[in-house]
Parts: structure tokens; sequence; C-alpha cells
């Protein structure tokens, strides 16, 4: 029987909440304290049993999940600080928490492990990258990457790149919202149906998803896969090389780094 706590229960800590509730079952004791009453309310009736102070969820769970926005990490540290023992693992989901921070604000032997996951956790098909802090056993790492499993896939990161991988898969999401949204008004420009044709790029999405991972190609190898010598792929590929998508995903990718060290504790 584990014992996992919540610190926060918005979208992701709800979510990861209920891929436990599927995988764990009732070998897994799952409590929660959220300022908002109704979202305890409701977890209540999935089973997850509400606690009155972030305090109390240190005293009750071997596992504590801090749910909250980074901006939130200041005020709900101090209130956790002297319930933080050797016995609790705190698991971080939120950008730019540093291992050091957490440890700063409780005792030099807390258990840590850092955790960046993305928001299609919510259906079952989440990309998370964890890293395991130093004071923490190889055991009980293993046990907090199984509960993020429940909702996708995971990688084990360095701590030390943490910061570099929300591009990659936390923020990354929303990147590809836009990068979609300009094939989508493309289509609705020329009078394709808005719907289908975000059905057709979306599946299109998926479906090169798995080639990058399934084909056993490498990423240029699928790209010429594509690309018929004078067709259309070659042709709006030289549209991309020309704008230089690359570089501005680099670019992307340095600002949302830049932002997470900027956010960092």
């Amino acid at each position: 029987m584990i014992k996992v706590g919540f610190i926060g229960t918005g979208n992701m800590g709800g979510a990861i909440i209920g891929g436990i509730l599927g995988a764990f079952g009732s070998s897994a004791e799952i409590y929660a304290f959220d300022t908002d009453s109704e979202k305890l309310s409701a977890l209540a009736e999935r089973g997850v049993k509400p606690l009155s102070s972030e305090g109390e969820v240190c005293d009750m769970c071997k596992y504590v999940f801090l749910a909250v926005k980074p901006q939130i990490f200041d005020v709900v540290m101090p209130r956790i600080a002297d319930h933080v023992t050797e016995d609790n693992v705190i698991v971080s989901i939120a950008a730019g928490i540093t291992e050091e921070y957490i440890i700063s604000m409780t005792f030099p032997q807390a258990k840590t492990v850092i955790v960046m996951p993305n928001t299609p956790f919510l259906l079952g098909e989440g990309a998370t990258a964890l890293a395991k802090g130093k004071n923490t056993s190889d055991e009980e790492f293993e046990t907090v990457k199984q509960i993020f499993c429940t909702g996708g896939i995971s990688e084990v990161i360095p701590m030390d790149k943490m910061k570099e991988i929300i591009a990659i898969n936390g923020s990354s999401p929303a990147f590809i919202y836009l990068y979609t949204k300009g094939f989508v008004d493309y289509a609705e420009s020329v009078g394709i149906d808005r719907d289908a044709a975000l059905r057709l790029f979306a599946q299109s999405l998926i479906g090169s998803a798995k080639m990058l991972t399934d084909s056993g190609k490498t990423v240029d190898e699928l790209i010429k896969m594509v690309s018929s010598p004078g067709g259309t792929t070659l042709a709006g590929l030289d549209g991309l090389y020309e704008g230089k998508l690359t570089d501005v995903a680099a670019d992307c990718c340095k600002r949302c780094t830049k932002r997470a060290y900027e956010l960092s504790k």
C-alpha cells in the first residue's frame, strides 16, 4: 500500500490522481489538499481523502506531489517545511522548481523527484521527464516513475537538464497547436471545411509521430520518404527552409528555457 498526497488538484494534479486510481486501485491511498473545496469534494466522490492543510499531506503520505504553480511555492513551502521528514518523497511538477530550492526550504536530507509532465497526460498520452534527487532511493524513484507511466511515457533526464527539457515536452504541445493553426487557417482560407482539415492534420501528426518512434528511420530519412523530386512536398519544404523553421524552433526553445531559469527556485 502506497500513500500518495497532492497539494493542488488542478488539471495536471487531477489527471495524475486519475492515473493512480486507474492503475493502482486499492493498492494506493490518495489524499489531497486544495484551497478550492469544490475540487476536494469532487475528488472525495472518487475515493480521494481530503485534508485540511498542506502540512497534513506530508504527515499522512510518503509521496507528496506539489501540483501548484511555481509562483505559489514561496507560499506553500513554509507551510510544509516543518512537516517534511526522511519518510517523505517530495515530487514537484512545476516549471523551474529545483531540488536545491526544495532542500533549502526543508532540510538537507529531503528526498525529491523533479518532474516535467505535459497536458496530453489528461488523455493518457503524456510525455513526462523525471530526474531523481540525490537523497531519493532507486525504489522510491521507480514508484514515482510508474505513477507517471499511467498517463503515457516517461523518460529519465539528468537533473541539470530539467529546465532545458521543458521546451521539448512540457511546453511543446502549445507550439504544436500554433503550428497546426497555420495549416488549418490555410485550409479554411481556400474553402476547405475547418473541422475536416483539423481532423486530417491531427491524424497526420499522430501518424508522423508513430513513424518517428516506430519506423527505425532518422528524421532526415523520413523527410526524404515524403519528398518526391520536383514534387509538391519539396516546394513546400523550400518555404519552410527559406523561413528558417528550424532556427525559429531553436529560438522558441531558448526563450522557453530562459523563462524557466527566471522562474527557477
